[in-house]
């Protein structure tokens, strides 16, 4: 459905910080740009409901970052090193499990 011109419809509100009703104020391709708030009266681009990430998840999501490109990814086994291995479990004598 077209939104029109003063239509009401819910958003999220950045000064309220909430979710209440709104008019449109602009409309783009059949589509809400721009909208009022009915209960603070500021005007502010549609948000299609959905309200900003917090800046506490930012930098939490920014330093969880930051540790992961700080790890080394685990050294690949070269043949070198399972043929060493290799070697040492032929050397062992079997256990009992293995003599009966």
């Amino acid at each position: 459905m077209d939104a029109r011109l003063g239509d009401v419809i819910d958003d999220f509100c950045v000064k309220c910080r909430r979710l209440t009703n709104h008019s449109v104020v602009s409309l783009l391709n059949g589509a809400a740009a721009k909208v009022r708030c009915r209960t603070c009266y500021s005007d502010h681009d549609y948000r299609n409901e959905q309200a900003p990430p917090s800046k506490k998840d930012l930098k939490k999501a920014e330093l969880f970052n930051a540790v992961l490109s700080g790890v080394a990814p685990p050294p690949a086994a070269s043949e070198e090193t399972a043929a060493g291995t290799d070697s040492k479990k032929a050397g062992k004598k079997p256990g009992k499990r293995a003599e009966v």
